[in-house]
């Protein structure tokens, strides 16, 4: 079983990149990520000839999560990390497929910080840890996939300084996915390749896809309980280098 997540960065516009992506790749589970699009547009239709069921929850100019799955329709488990009510972002959705449940989550990216939108970065982390926990608790195969917005560690960003004072990289964001792992998760790419930079975002800005000037932001973990089927993982680089790329590439992992 092959599972992805890729923050495509506004699905409409870049549907063509996807779907020969889907055609190439062959994912049976796609996390997706920044949708920027009302369940309305979302590209049912072509989602569905690609060979693909979905649910998604989506939102008007950005955020906005989907679960694509091969031949099969998702089960819709929930649409919104538990928490707080008043939480109308939409950055939480979960499904079972499979024999596991999957999340697609996109976490807040937390900038300008310190204020108002890290504080809510590090409470949104507190409430994912405390869902996550239920998992651990009950022994449920799950795979935790999405954009985190973080890079955990200094290996995961390119040998700069001009990030010090970015959400991404912050101690305290660091600290939060830590402690998730701490858990019990295992973090596929990073323990696949704990020597390897396995950058999966490269901003538009400043040259910094040809310069390989990359983050690692998009993480899949997995519970205990399926962490020993792990069988590969990576990173399909050369899609952030198409045409009208997204600035994220898909990261991916392969189980038994």
């Amino acid at each position: 079983m092959k599972i992805a997540t890729f923050n495509i960065n506004n699905i409409n516009r870049r549907l063509p990149n996807l779907l020969r992506w889907l055609r190439a790749a062959k994912p049976d589970i796609v996390c997706l990520q920044e949708l920027k699009s009302t369940d309305a547009d979302f590209p049912l239709r072509e989602i569905n000839k690609a060979g693909y069921g979905a649910v998604w929850r989506g939102q008007k100019t950005w955020n906005g999560v989907a679960i694509l799955a091969r031949n099969k329709d998702p089960v819709l488990t929930r649409t919104e990390l538990p928490g707080d009510r008043g939480d109308q972002e939409a950055r939480y959705i979960e499904a079972a497929v499979g024999g596991i449940i999957v999340t697609s989550l996109y976490l807040p990216n937390g900038n300008p910080q310190p204020g108002p939108k890290f504080d809510y970065k590090l409470a949104w982390f507190r409430r994912l840890k405390l869902h996550a926990a239920k998992f651990v608790k009950q022994d449920i195969p799950v795979v935790l996939a999405g954009d985190y917005n973080v890079a955990p560690t200094e290996l995961d960003i390119y040998p700069t300084r001009s990030w010090d004072k970015d959400a991404l990289i912050q101690p305290k964001s660091r600290a939060a996915f830590k402690s998730l792992l701490a858990q019990g998760w295992c973090d596929a790419i990073g323990d696949t390749y704990p020597a390897k930079p396995m950058y999966t975002f490269w901003d538009y800005k400043r040259n910094r896809w040809p310069r390989d000037a990359g983050l690692r932001l998009d993480h899949l973990l997995l519970s205990p309980k399926l962490a020993p089927r792990l069988v590969k993982a990576g990173v399909d680089r050369k899609i952030r280098g198409e045409q009208g790329a997204s600035d994220h590439a898909p990261a991916w992992i392969v189980l038994r």
